[in-house]
C-alpha cells in the first residue's frame, strides 16, 4: 500500500448497527472492513451499495465485497476488504454473519468544491457563505450589481431562497410551480430562464470564485399550485387520508367562529374582535365548550352504533352461532371504520360471541346475553368519548397559546382584530368553495369530487418525533390543533414509493435534475420534516447530475443521534449551527471550539488509523433568514466581534444579507418587498446603495480573508480563551509551520450606551513572537441623519461604521496601549498585551509566530522525522549543525541491534531495572509506566493520542520538565554496545526538542518516539523466523513477547556453559572486568518472575520455549538455554526453580520431561536440528552427591543426559531434597521434602509424589494456619499424571524412531532387577503406554466398563482422567484441562471419537474467554476468583489455595485449540472447517487483549468468565508461547 495513503478501518462487531452513528470520510481515502473480535473466523460476508469502480451509483444495489488477507494466514486480524473512495455521497453497508443480517450502518464522502476558470479546490472549511432571499434580488439583468456586495466583501458562496413563481403569500418557501422561474424576474423586453440562471451561476464561478447553492423545497407547495388542483391526490386530503375528517370538522367549525367574531356576532358572549386581556380568552374556550364541540359531535367518528350492533349480534345468536377466539386474552374493541362515518366503528362479532354466550337458546336468555353485549359496547363508546375529550382539551389548549402569542405577547406579531385576513387560528385545510352552514359543509366531506379538494396545510410540531410523518394515520396532530400551520401551504403525501403518488414523484424529480444542473448545492428546507425516503431518492437524483453536490441543512431534532440519521441517510454535508442561539460570549466561544478543529499541540496521528465517529461537519451562521434581528436582540456593537467570532471557527461559516448592513429588524421571507442595494465604491452614495463605509463590510471583508487563509493553509488547531465575561480570544493554529493567528473580540450583548461595560480589560498573554497586527476594527458612531426606514430599498443603520487597520505593527495599533515580552522557560516567549481602546464591538487579530529559536529547532526536528513520515516535510528545515549520529538514519543505527538489546530498548519490568540499580519513569499524580524501555512510553501514548488528551499527567510532566526526556536517553547511553547509540541519537533529537515551546514538546516527543519505536519493531521482526516475518499482525505482536520475555541480566541466571561449545555469548564483567558468559534467559512472567532466582523455571521455561524461541527462530538461544539446563541434571531430574543450578530445587516431576519434549522440537524445527544430541553439556552434578562444578570439568554428548534421565526414571528416583526445611520451603510438611519418581512396570507410566507435594504445574502448597491448610498442596496429583504420562510417551516415541535411525545410540533402558541387569526397550515401553493408556485413563460411557477401579467416583462420563493412582483416588476422576497437553504430544494414545467426544465436555465446562477452567465448575470444590491476599477459615480458598481448582489459566487453551485442531481434522472436513472458526473466535479474544494491554502481553490467569485477577501476573511467556503455537499450526 503506497503510504501516503489515507485509510481508515472500521471494525465489525456482531449486531453493531451503527445507523445513528456518523463515519465522515473524504474522497481519496481508502476504508478498510475489518472483522472485530466477535466475528473473526466466522463466515462473514460485506455488502455496499457504494458503486463498483465504472458502475453508476444506485442505492438499492447492493454488491458483496472481497476478502483479502495479505500474509494469507488462518487468523482473521488482518483479513479485510476495502471500498476506494472516490464519489461523494451517502453510502450504506451491511454484514451478514452466515445468511443473517448482523449488522451495518453508513459512511458519508465529503464532496470536493471547486472554483475559479482553473477550477482549483474550495476546502469546506474555507466556506464563507450568504444568504439572499430571492425576490429581493429585482429584476434579472440587476442581480449582477446586487450581488456584487458579496463578491466585494469576500463572501465565496451564495445562498438562494428559492428562485421559483411564488404562491399567493409571497413567501420564500410557498412555491406556486416548482418548475418554472419566477416571472417577476423577467422584465418587458426579457424573459428570464434557467439557462440565465445557470449562465450567471457559471460566470460567478469562474470570474468571481464564487459557488451558488439554493433551496429545495420537498415537503409543501403553495395552495394555489396549479398542478395540485390537477393532481389533488398529490395532498393529503379527505379521500385518501379519511383520518383526517374529524380534524376537518373542527377546522371548519373554527373558521365559522372566526368569521362570527370578525363580524362582531360574539360580542355578547365576550368575545370582541379585538382580544385585548385573559378574560377575552376564557370567553373564547367558553364558546368552543359550549357551543361549537357539543355541536360537532366529534367523538360520534370514534363511535359504534350501538342499536345497530346489537341487533347484528342478536341475529347471530339466534341463528345459533358460536365465536372462537385465537387468543384467550382478546377482549372486544372497537374497529376504527377507516372511512371514518360518524357511528361506523364496529366490533369484532367472532370474539363478541366467544365472550358473551347465553346459558341456554330460550328467548330470555339470548336477550339477557344482549343486554350484557349492550353495556359493553356502551362502556367502549364512553372509553372513546373521554378519549376525544382529552383531544379537545389539548385543542383548545394549543388555540389559546397561538392566541395569546399572536395577539397578546410582547415578542408576537401583535395581529390586531381578528378578520378573515387575520383570522383567529391559521386553518389547517383548504377549502377552494363558498362558505356554506357547518352542516352543508359536512355533507361535502363525504362527496369525493369535492373532499379530495380539502387538503392539509404543513407546519411543524413542538418537540415530535422527526421521523413520524405527523400527517399519516395514527397522528392526531390535526385534531389536537398542535400544528404550527403555515396557511399558504399543502403538505404532500409522496406515499412510500413513486407507485403510490407517481406524479408528485415526477414533478420533483425534474424540480430537482433543474436545480442540480444550475447550481453547486442545495440546502434542503424544512429537513427534519420532509419524508426521509423522499430526500434521500432526490438527492442521489441530484448527485446523478452533479456528484459533487455540497448539500446543508437546518435540524431541529434536538438530538444529535437522530441529526446523524438524517446525516447518514441523506449525505448531508454541512448541518446549519446558528451562532444566535449563544446567550453569552461564552456560549459563542464555546460553539467555536464544538464545530471544528483539533486542540493546539495534537498529536500527528497516523495514516492508517481507525475509523471513528465524527460529528457533522458545520456550516457556522452569526445569522440565519429565520433568525430575529441580533440588533434587537443584541446590540449594533455586537454585530462585528460575534461575526469575528464566528469567522474563526475551523467549519464553513456563514451569514445572510442585512447583518452586515445593519439593518436593524428581521428581513422576512413573507412580507419583505423591498430590493436589495447595489454595490457603488465612489465615496458618495444614493439611496439603494453601499460600499466599505456601509456598517461592517469593511470588516466583513478582512474576516472573509482570514477565514479562507487560515482554512487554505491547514490552521486547523483551535483554542478559545474567555478573557472576562465579553472578551473571547480564538486562537487558529498550524500544526506545520506553527504558526498561529490570535483574534480578540470584545462582543457587546448588551447596548454599551445602556449597560455598564468596564474601562479596565485584562493584560493578554499571547505565547511567541507577534509578526502582524493582521487587522483591527471598531465599530464606532458617526454623526449622519437618523435610520428610517427606506421604501425601495433594504437600508440598514446610517450611524454605524467600521474603523479598520490592516497588518500593522504593534506600536501602530490604535487598541493596544503597550506590548512588553516576557520570557517563559528558556525557549518561551510570551508578549503581554495591554489594552487601551477594546472598547465593545472592537476586535483585533494578531499574527503569531515561535521565537525564531524555536522556529529553527521545529524546522530541524521535522526535517529528521521525515525519515519516517512524509508528513513532517511541510515546515522542515536543513540541519547544517547537526550532530554526527544525526547524519546516520536511525534505521541503521538500530540495525545494528540484536534481540537481547532489542529487551533493553524496548521493555524491562521495574525488578529487571532494579537488578541494574535503576527503575521505571513514575509520572507524580499518576504511577509508574509499566516497562523502562520505549514500550513503557508507547503503551501510555497508545491511549493518549487517538483521543488528543493532551490534559493527561503524562503530557503534563513533558510539559513541565525534561525529567522524562532525559530518563529515555540516558537510560539508554549508561548500557554501552549498540543501545547506547540509540541513546545518542535519541539525545541528539532531544537537544532540539527542548528549545521548542512546552506545549508543542508532548506532540514532537511522540513523533520522535513513535518513528523510533515502529522501527525497533522491524528491526526485531528482520531478525526472527520466515513464520514471524510474513505473519499476520496478531503473530507479530505476540512474537514480541519473545523480546519482552528473553534478556540478559547484570547477573547471569544461567549455569556456564562447556567452553568447548561454539557461538556462545560473552561479555566483560564490570566489577571483575573479567569474561563471562551472557545468555539470553526466558523471564516466566512480568512482573513477579522477572529478576534474580525467580526468573528461570525449568517448567516454565520449556513449556514457552517452544513457541518463543523456536518458532521466532532464536535458534541458538534455544540451544543453549536446553544445554544450560541438562547441565544441571540430577537425580534423573530437571530443576522447577533454576537459582543459577547451585540453589536449585529438584522438587517437580514434569520439568524434565518439558525438557524433552523441547530437545524433540528442537531437531524438528531447526535446520540440521539432530546436531543439538551431540553438543557438549557440561555436568555440574556429575553424581547426585557431587558439589556443583565448574563448566568444562565434565562433558558429556547430549544424548548421554537424555539417557541418563530415562535411565534413572526406569530405575525409580527416591531422593530427600537438600537443605529441607523451612529454609528452602516454610510451608512444606516435612513428609513433602520426599522426592519419589519412577515407571509403573505393567503399564510404563510414569508416576511419582506423594500427598504432601506437588510435583506438576498445579503446584499450590497451602499457608493458611487459620484455615488449617498450611502444608497440604491444594492439587497433588500424585499417581501418574496424564499430562506427563503423555510427555513420557511422546519421548519413548521419539527416541524410539531415533535409535531405528541410528541416530541415538540406545535401543532401551537397562536396570538391576533381582541381582541381574535386564533391557526394557523403547519399543516395549512405547508398547506399553499404548496398551494401557485408554484402557485406564478414558472414563467409558458403559457403567459396567470391567477397567473402572472406582465406578463409584465417576461423575462425569466421556473425559480422560486428570491422573492415574492418585493417593486419593476420587482426584483421578477431576476434570481438568491436562489431558488436552497429552492430545497434542502423543495424539497417537487417543481414539479420535473418543478424543473428540472428550474435548467437546471440556469447551463446555472449561473454556473461558481466555484461559481453560483448571476444575469442573461442578466439583464441589471448584472456586473461580483467585486471592492471594485472603486469609480466611475456608479450606478451600484461603490464601489463594484455590489457584489451581477453578482460575482460568491461559497456557492450556493452547493445548485444548491445538488438540482440536488435530483430531478434528481425523473426524472430517466439515468438523474441521468448524473448528478453524471456533479457534479463530477464541484467539480473536487474545488479540484484542494483546492489543488493549499497557504490558502488551497475555497475562497468567484470569478469574472466572475472564475478569482480571490482580494477583495474576500481566503477561505470562507461556500464555503468549501456547497462542503462537496454535497460529502456527493453523
Amino acid at each position: 500500500m503506497p503510504s501516503h495513503k489515507e485509510t481508515r478501518l472500521l471494525h465489525l462487531n456482531e449486531m453493531e448497527k451503527l445507523d445513528k452513528t456518523l463515519f465522515r470520510l473524504e474522497q481519496g481515502f481508502e476504508l478498510q472492513f475489518r472483522l472485530g473480535p466477535t466475528l473473526q473466523g466466522k463466515h462473514v460476508t460485506v455488502c455496499t451499495n457504494y458503486p463498483a469502480s465504472g458502475e453508476v451509483f444506485d442505492r438499492h444495489k447492493f454488491r458483496t465485497l472481497s476478502w483479502h488477507n495479505p500474509t494469507g494466514k488462518e487468523d482473521d486480524s488482518d483479513k479485510y476488504c476495502k471500498l476506494d473512495l472516490q464519489i461523494s455521497g451517502s453510502y450504506q453497508y451491511y454484514f451478514n454473519l452466515g445468511n443473517e443480517k448482523s449488522g451495518g450502518g453508513y459512511i458519508v464522502v465529503d464532496p470536493i468544491l471547486r472554483v475559479g476558470a482553473d477550477n482549483h479546490v474550495l476546502p469546506l472549511d474555507c466556506v464563507t457563505l450568504q444568504t439572499f432571499l430571492a425576490k429581493c434580488l429585482g429584476p434579472f439583468h440587476e442581480w449582477e450589481n446586487r450581488l456584487k456586495v458579496a463578491k466585494e466583501t469576500g463572501y465565496n458562496m451564495i445562498h438562494f431562497t428559492p428562485l421559483q413563481k411564488l404562491g399567493l403569500s409571497r413567501s420564500c418557501y410557498s412555491l406556486a410551480d416548482q418548475l418554472e422561474v419566477n416571472p417577476e424576474f423577467s422584465s418587458h423586453n426579457k424573459k428570464c430562464t434557467w439557462n440565465d440562471i445557470g449562465a450567471l451561476v457559471e460566470k460567478m464561478k469562474n470570474e468571481w470564485n464564487m459557488l451558488c447553492i439554493t433551496d429545495v423545497v420537498y415537503n409543501h407547495t403553495a395552495a394555489n399550485s396549479e398542478w395540485l388542483r390537477m393532481h389533488p391526490e398529490c395532498g393529503y386530503n379527505l379521500v385518501n387520508s379519511p383520518h383526517l375528517k374529524p380534524a376537518w370538522v373542527l377546522d371548519r367549525a373554527l373558521w365559522h367562529l372566526s368569521c362570527m367574531v370578525a363580524d362582531g356576532r360574539c360580542i355578547d358572549k365576550g368575545v370582541p374582535p379585538l382580544i385585548e386581556n385573559d378574560h377575552h380568552l376564557n370567553c373564547i374556550r367558553k364558546i368552543i365548550w359550549e357551543d361549537i364541540y357539543p355541536k360537532i359531535k366529534l367523538w360520534e367518528f370514534f363511535q359504534v352504533d350501538v342499536n345497530k350492533a346489537v341487533q347484528q349480534f342478536r341475529t347471530l345468536l339466534t341463528k345459533g352461532k358460536i365465536g372462537t377466539k385465537s387468543d384467550p386474552n382478546q377482549h372486544l374493541q372497537i374497529v376504527q371504520d377507516p372511512d371514518y362515518r360518524r357511528f361506523g366503528c364496529t366490533v369484532d362479532m367472532n370474539i363478541a360471541l366467544a365472550t358473551f354466550i347465553p346459558h341456554s337458546n330460550g328467548p330470555g336468555a339470548i336477550e339477557e346475553c344482549c343486554n350484557w353485549f349492550r353495556k359493553r359496547i356502551e362502556e367502549l363508546n364512553a372509553e372513546q368519548y373521554r378519549h376525544i375529550h382529552h383531544h379537545q382539551e389539548q385543542a383548545v389548549n394549543c388555540l389559546a397559546g397561538t392566541v395569546v402569542y399572536e395577539r397578546l405577547a410582547g415578542h408576537g406579531p401583535k395581529l390586531g382584530p381578528i378578520s378573515r385576513k387575520y383570522p383567529l387560528v391559521t386553518r389547517y385545510f383548504t377549502y377552494p368553495f363558498k362558505d356554506l352552514t357547518v352542516e352543508e359543509e359536512q355533507s361535502m366531506m363525504h362527496q369525493p369530487d369535492k373532499a379530495c379538494y380539502f387538503m392539509a396545510h404543513n407546519g411543524w410540531v413542538m418537540g415530535d418525533d422527526p421521523l413520524r410523518n405527523f400527517a399519516e394515520p395514527g397522528s392526531n396532530v390535526y385534531l389536537r390543533r398542535e400544528l404550527i400551520c403555515w396557511g399558504d401551504s399543502v403538505k404532500l403525501r409522496y406515499g412510500n414509493k413513486p407507485e403510490d403518488c407517481p406524479y408528485l414523484w415526477a414533478h420533483m424529480k425534474k424540480y430537482t435534475e433543474i436545480t442540480a444542473k444550475h447550481f453547486h448545492g442545495v440546502r434542503l428546507d424544512n429537513c427534519h420534516s420532509t419524508p426521509i425516503h423522499v430526500a434521500e431518492e432526490m438527492l442521489a437524483t441530484a448527485r446523478s447530475v452533479r456528484p459533487n453536490l455540497y448539500v446543508i441543512a437546518e435540524l431541529f431534532t434536538g438530538s444529535e443521534y437522530i441529526d446523524n440519521v438524517f446525516v447518514n441517510r441523506l449525505g448531508i454535508t454541512s448541518l446549519i449551527r446558528e451562532a444566535m442561539t449563544a446567550y453569552n460570549s461564552h456560549e459563542e466561544g464555546r460553539l467555536v471550539y464544538r464545530f471544528g478543529g483539533e486542540p493546539v499541540g495534537s498529536f500527528v496521528q497516523p495514516r492508517l488509523r481507525p475509523l471513528v465517529p465524527a460529528i457533522a461537519h458545520a456550516l457556522f451562521m452569526d445569522i440565519t433568514h429565520d433568525n430575529e434581528c441580533p440588533i434587537q436582540h443584541r446590540s449594533a456593537y455586537d454585530a462585528l466581534p460575534s461575526a469575528m467570532i464566528v469567522s474563526m471557527a475551523c467549519c464553513a461559516t456563514g451569514s445572510t444579507k442585512g447583518y452586515d448592513e445593519l439593518v436593524p429588524h428581521q428581513i422576512s421571507v413573507v412580507s419583505e418587498e423591498r430590493f436589495y442595494s447595489t454595490w457603488n465604491p465612489q465615496a458618495h452614495l444614493n439611496s439603494g446603495e453601499v460600499n466599505f463605509q456601509t456598517g461592517i463590510l469593511a470588516g466583513r471583508l478582512a474576516m472573509n480573508r482570514l477565514h479562507q487563509e487560515l482554512g487554505t493553509k491547514g490552521f486547523n488547531q483551535v483554542y478559545v480563551d474567555q478573557v472576562d465575561e465579553d472578551i473571547v480570544a480564538v486562537t487558529r493554529h498550524c500544526p506545520n509551520t506553527h504558526q498561529s493567528v490570535v483574534a480578540v473580540s470584545r462582543t457587546a450583548f448588551r447596548d454599551p450606551k445602556t449597560s455598564f461595560y468596564s474601562k479596565e480589560v485584562p493584560e493578554m498573554c499571547i505565547p511567541g513572537k507577534i509578526e502582524e497586527v493582521v487587522f483591527e476594527a471598531r465599530t464606532i458612531e458617526r454623526s449622519v441623519s437618523p435610520y428610517t426606514k427606506d421604501e425601495h430599498f433594504i437600508n440598514g443603520l446610517p450611524n454605524f461604521t467600521v474603523e479598520l487597520r490592516e497588518h500593522i505593527q504593534i506600536k501602530d495599533s490604535k487598541i493596544i496601549k503597550q506590548a512588553g515580552t516576557a520570557i517563559k522557560g528558556p525557549n518561551e516567549f510570551v508578549q503581554e498585551i495591554e489594552f487601551e481602546n477594546l472598547t465593545p464591538g472592537s476586535v483585533i487579530v494578531f499574527r503569531v509566530s515561535l521565537d525564531p529559536k524555536a522556529q529553527e529547532a521545529v524546522g530541524v526536528l521535522r526535517n529528521h522525522l521525515i525519515q519516517f513520515s512524509p508528513h513532517f516535510k511541510s515546515g522542515s528545515l536543513p540541519d547544517d549543525h547537526s550532530a554526527p549520529i544525526l547524519k546516520t538514519l536511525f534505521s541503521s543505527i538500530a540495525s545494528k541491534l540484536t534481540l537481547a538489546d532489542l529487551n533493553q530498548v524496548l521493555y524491562r519490568c521495574e525488578s529487571e531495572e532494579q537488578e541494574d540499580g535503576g527503575g521505571c519513569y513514575n509520572i507524580p499524580n499518576w504511577s509508574s509506566l509499566k516497562y523502562a524501555g520505549l514500550q513503557g512510553l508507547m503503551s501510555v501514548m497508545a491511549d493518549i493520542r487517538p483521543k488528543n488528551d493532551l490534559g493527561h499527567p503524562f503530557c503534563d510532566n513533558l510539559r513541565s520538565g525534561d525529567w522524562m526526556i532525559d530518563y529515555v536517553s540516558n537510560r539508554l547511553i549508561s548500557r554501552a554496545g549498540a543501545c547506547a547509540e540509540v541513546g545518542k541519537w535519541l539525545k541528539a533529537m532531544f537537544v532540539y526538542l527542548k528549545k521548542i515551546p512546552r506545549y508543542l514538546i508532548p506532540c514532537y516527543f511522540d513523533a520522535i518516539l513513535v518513528g523510533a519505536y515502529t522501527t525497533l519493531l522491524d528491526v526485531g521482526w528482520h531478525q526472527m523466523s520466515s513464520f514471524v516475518q510474513n505473519g499476520s499482525t496478531f503473530v507479530k505482536h505476540l512474537s514480541l513477547g519473545s523480546i519482552q520475555m528473553c534478556g540478559i541480566g547484570k547477573y547471569a541466571c544461567l549455569p556456564d556453559l562447556s567452553p568447548s561449545l561454539h557461538d556462545v555469548p560473552y561479555r566483560l564483567n564490570e566489577i571483575t572486568h573479567e569474561k563471562e558468559q551472557c545468555c539470553v534467559t526466558l523471564a516466566a512472567g512480568l512482573p513477579h518472575f522477572s529478576s534474580g532466582i525467580f526468573r528461570s523455571w525449568g517448567r516454565d521455561t520449556f513449556i514457552a520455549l517452544r513457541g518463543l524461541m523456536l518458532l521466532t527462530g532464536r535458534y541458538i538461544e534455544a540451544r543453549n538455554i536446553i544445554l544450560a539446563f541438562g547441565g544441571t541434571l540430577r537425580h534423573g531430574l530437571i530443576p522447577n526453580l533454576l537459582g543459577q543450578g547451585t540453589h536449585a530445587r529438584y522438587n517437580c516431576r514434569d520439568a524434565v520431561w518439558w525438557w524433552l519434549q523441547c530437545i524433540q522440537d528442537y531437531c524438528k524445527i531447526v535446520p540440521n536440528g539432530l546436531d543439538i544430541l551431540r553438543c557438549p553439556v557440561s555436568r555440574m552434578y556429575p553424581r547426585d552427591d557431587s558439589a556443583p562444578q565448574p563448566a568444562g570439568s565434565v562433558d558429556q554428548p547430549l544424548y548421554e543426559v537424555i539417557q541418563e534421565a530415562m535411565q534413572r526414571h526406569m530405575e525409580g528416583i527416591n531422593f530427600r531434597e537438600r537443605n529441607a526445611g523451612p529454609q528452602i520451603d516454610q510451608n512444606m510438611r516435612d513428609e513433602g521434602f520426599n522426592i519419589i519418581a519412577g515407571v509403573d512396570r505393567e503399564t510404563g507410566f510414569v508416576f511419582g509424589g506423594n500427598r504432601f507435594n506437588c510435583g506438576t504445574w498445579m503446584d499450590k502448597m497451602g499457608e493458611s494456619d487459620r484455615a488449617r491448610n498450611k502444608g497440604i498442596p491444594a492439587t497433588p496429583r500424585d499417581g501418574s499424571a496424564v499430562e506427563i504420562v503423555g510427555l513420557c510417551k511422546s519421548a519413548v516415541r521419539w527416541l524410539l524412531d531415533l535409535s531405528r535411525k541410528n541416530e541415538y545410540p540406545f535401543h532401551g533402558v537397562t536396570i538391576k532387577r533381582y541381582g541381574r541387569e535386564e533391557t526394557i526397550t523403547y519399543d516395549e515401553w512405547n508398547r506399553k503406554i499404548q496398551g494401557h493408556f485408554e484402557r485406564l485413563f478414558f472414563v467409558s460411557e458403559n457403567p459396567a466398563d470391567q477397567n473402572e477401579k472406582h465406578p463409584n467416583l465417576v461423575h462425569k462420563r466421556g473425559i480422560y482422567k486428570d491422573s492415574y493412582g492418585a493417593s486419593s483416588p476420587w482426584c483421578d476422576y477431576q476434570l481438568r484441562p491436562n489431558f488436552t497437553i497429552a492430545m497434542v504430544v502423543a495424539p497417537e494414545l487417543f481414539t479420535p471419537e473418543r478424543a473428540w467426544k472428550a474435548l467437546r465436555i471440556a469447551e463446555e465446562k472449561l473454556l473461558g474467554p481466555l484461559g481453560m477452567k483448571t476444575l469442573d465448575p461442578d466439583d464441589m470444590v471448584y472456586c473461580g476468583i483467585y486471592d492471594n491476599a485472603l486469609d480466611n477459615d475456608n479450606y478451600n480458598v484461603a490464601r489463594g489455595f484455590n489457584y489451581h481448582q477453578g482460575p482460568e489459566w491461559l497456557w492450556p487453551i493452547g493445548y485444548f485449540l491445538r488438540a482440536k485442531l488435530y483430531f478434528s481434522k481425523l473426524i472430517g472436513p466439515e468438523i474441521y472447517a468448524k473448528t478453524v472458526v471456533m479457534i479463530k473466535n477464541v484467539l480473536s479474544r487474545h488479540y484484542v487483549h494483546l492489543e488493549r494491554s499497557s504490558w502488551k502481553g497475555l497475562p497468567e490467569l484470569t478469574n472466572e468468565n475472564g475478569q482480571y485477577c490482580p494477583f495474576s501476573c500481566e503477561t505470562q511467556a507461556w500464555s503468549i508461547g501456547v497462542i503462537l503455537e496454535v497460529l502456527y499450526d493453523l
